[in-house]
């Protein structure tokens, strides 16, 4: 699902890119006064033109105003641009600049985008390290764009995964909100296979912290030794040499 957010800032960026610039290509005794609405007719047809087919999110848009104590030279073309490591997604900005005016000025406009989609929202409140089940949680439709985590709208992702941190009724399950079980502790004797090129060797050693699926962590070998590997889905830590 994070692939469904990534998808909907791609392109909206690209509606940036390749938008219209027609809306903006008319002088204005006062362009302060206009940006707003052009920006917002400009945005709109920019998604409308540019929304990826089958994507499962319904996006809105809206645009702030800047300060009304803000003076902007007349400017026959006003041309639309992401600042640098912004992004169309929730709160943020889009840059305005005069491309065509006897007095070059920019400014950044607020922006909010909300992409509405299906979603896992808490019907329980889930004490951290708890285990979540499909019974603590609904379906409904939520703004994916509120927050910056990823929305986990596939129930496999999220049930039977431990909680964080204290979860709260009417929550959004989101990728940070959970983690995945410990399949043993700090301490805890555990298999240890070393892979190489066309052989494998089991042994066992001491891990030096919980271990999850996935996580990757340190084991004491018997010999003193230390080496890091990857638990898999059964507790076995995995070294690749």
């Amino acid at each position: 699902m994070a692939a469904h957010r990534a998808l909907a800032g791609v392109a909206l960026a690209a509606a940036v890119a390749g938008g219209s610039g027609a809306a903006f290509a008319q002088a204005a005794a006062d362009p302060a006064a206009d940006l707003g609405p052009l920006t917002q007719r400009w945005l709109d047809d920019a998604m409308s033109r540019n929304q990826p087919a089958g994507l499962p999110l319904r996006m809105e848009v809206s645009v702030g105003s800047l300060d009304s104590r803000l003076r902007l030279a007349p400017c026959a073309r006003v041309e639309p641009y992401l600042p640098a490591g912004a992004r169309l997604w929730g709160r943020t900005r889009l840059g305005l600049r005069c491309v065509e005016g006897q007095t070059a000025w920019n400014v950044y406009l607020p922006v909010t985008v909300k992409a509405f989609g299906p979603a896992w929202v808490l019907i329980n409140p889930v004490a951290p390290g708890a285990i979540l089940t499909a019974n603590d949680a609904t379906q409904a439709e939520v703004d994916w764009a509120e927050e910056s985590a990823a929305v986990m709208a596939n129930p496999e992702l999220w049930v039977g995964q431990v909680a964080a941190r204290q979860l709260v009724a009417g929550q959004t399950l989101r990728q940070t909100m959970v983690r995945a079980p410990h399949l043993f502790r700090a301490g805890a004797q555990v298999k240890v296979v070393a892979q190489g090129p066309g052989y494998a060797v089991t042994s066992a050693g001491q891990a030096m912290s919980a271990g999850a699926a996935g996580q990757i962590v340190r084991i004491r070998m018997d010999n003193g030794r230390v080496v890091s590997g990857t638990v898999n889905e059964i507790g076995t830590v995995v070294v690749a040499l």
